[in-house]
């Protein structure tokens, strides 16, 4: 076997740092809590946009989206950016055998180039959309007809959640584990250094996982958000009106979420965690088994974060810390002091950089991230003093930058720049961001400086595209 390190690099769609390791100590992750005691956790990661496709996007091509020019769904990789050197390419030029396993690139077809064969995207015979009954199936076309008669969207992506009495390899995330496994095992047997990309669907929308996961939790104590309400002097742009969600034909097509359903909602939430934590651990056990994770760097991250009922909205797509932060856990030889957290500003564009060191491969000039490295030696060190992202909406991009007190949100004209509103969250006594204070007198001089900051920062993030 090659003594060069291996990656497994494990993506998680729609995860929120609600787990135990991050101090969410209702919810059952004992597969990541014990991989971030071996490792290093990273206490606050932001994405650089709260969205699949560009913050995968970011990740992959170690750009921010302003350089990727992707921030929909519908724009892949290669068609904006073809000659780009991605992160799986990089391993590939350098002689490691790179592997897809369930959702790396929002698009399956996406960067084919990157991969030593041909993304593998196992299906579950239980597919959870697919799943319908009967019942169902004819309460969704009532309900479409009454939409239709009120002039409405149809929402026929079926039930939110589902608790089914089925096996985990019922499901997409069960067969991805075992697809890992079987490419673990082949591997093992090639000898050369790999780069396993491991993407789980879960705990993203629909909220289905085997009925084991959803009795782990009593429905009764099901916490619910502590800030259901939107925040004061909140902008225009600054909240959505979570269409995601309300494509499901049982949820409402307007106005708030009861509190019966925003429990069920976040008990599906839940045991979709608990279920694809439990898919990590069939696979990090075949890992030990093999003989392979004392030579294998493993990162986890979920691709943003997501919306329980905070500011009486569900899903992300916004610049709110709840959505811009997500989970971001790293285990490899060089930690130092393991199971040390580290309360650093990181984004998720350090990735790239990140692994490339750890490898010891060169860092394409491409990339507009910094290495973690730093931190795996020393958790407490000094470090960037902001962290960026953005979200746009229609001809309006807002930028936002968190340091260690503050959120600093502009929301800028796409086709000039002009600032037409402002945010400012002060998480020294205001962590849920409840209150925008943008429009205090007394905070004048401190909207100034990090404006002067915002604008700054991402100029030097950035050093050439649209930017600020």
């Amino acid at each position: 076997m090659s003594d060069r390190l291996n990656v497994l690099f494990v993506v998680y769609d729609d995860l929120r740092p609600d787990l135990g390791c991050y101090g969410v100590d209702w919810i059952r992750s004992p597969v990541i809590d014990g991989l971030a005691s071996e490792g290093r956790l990273f206490e606050r990661a932001y994405c650089q946009q709260a969205v699949c496709a560009p913050s995968r996007a970011s990740v992959l091509t170690g750009c921010r989206p302003d350089t990727t020019t992707i921030y929909d769904l519908q724009t892949p990789v290669r068609s904006v950016m073809p000659d780009v050197v991605t992160l799986p390419e990089h391993f590939k030029c350098h002689g490691y055998e790179t592997v897809s396993v369930g959702k790396i690139y929002h698009h399956g077809d996406d960067d084919l180039q990157g991969w030593t064969a041909a993304p593998i995207r196992p299906v579950g015979d239980w597919k959870g959309r697919g799943y319908l009954t009967d019942e169902a199936l004819e309460a969704i076309a009532a309900c479409d007809r009454e939409q239709e008669a009120k002039g409405s969207k149809r929402r026929g992506l079926g039930p939110a959640t589902e608790c089914a009495d089925v096996a985990d390899d019922a499901y997409q995330d069960g067969r991805s584990a075992l697809a890992a496994i079987e490419q673990l095992r082949r591997l093992k047997r090639s000898g050369s250094p790999f780069f396993l990309g491991l993407g789980f669907l879960k705990p993203h929308l629909p909220f289905s996982a085997p009925r084991r996961y959803w009795e782990y939790y009593d429905a009764g104590e099901i916490p619910l958000a502590v800030n259901p309400f939107e925040p004061e002097g909140v902008t225009e742009y600054s909240l959505t009106n979570w269409g995601e969600l309300r494509s499901y034909f049982d949820m409402p097509a307007e106005g708030r979420m009861p509190d019966d359903l925003a429990r069920q909602l976040v008990h599906g939430y839940a045991a979709c965690t608990s279920y694809v934590d439990a898919q990590l651990g069939l696979v990090l056990e075949e890992l030990e088994r093999l003989g392979l994770d004392g030579n294998t760097v493993v990162i986890l991250w979920g691709d943003h974060g997501w919306k329980l009922g905070e500011h009486d909205s569900w899903s992300k797509h916004t610049n709110f810390e709840i959505d811009a932060r997500a989970p971001l856990v790293i285990r490899a030889p060089q930690v130092q002091s393991p199971g040390a957290s580290t309360a650093a500003l990181v984004e998720f564009v350090d990735m790239y950089p990140t692994l490339c060191g750890l490898a010891g491969l060169s860092v394409p000039e491409h990339c507009e991230g910094t290495s973690l490295a730093p931190l795996l030696d020393d958790p407490s060190r000094a470090w960037k003093p902001a962290a960026f992202n953005q979200y746009p909406r229609g001809g309006v991009m807002g930028y936002a930058m968190r340091t260690d007190r503050y959120r600093y949100v502009e929301w800028r004209k796409r086709d000039g720049g002009e600032v037409l509103a402002r945010e400012l969250y002060d998480h020294e006594g205001d962590p849920g961001e409840d209150v925008n204070a943008a429009a205090s007198p007394d905070n004048a001089g401190t909207l100034e400086r990090l404006s002067a900051e915002l604008s700054a920062g991402w100029r030097a993030a950035l050093p050439a595209g649209p930017g600020l």
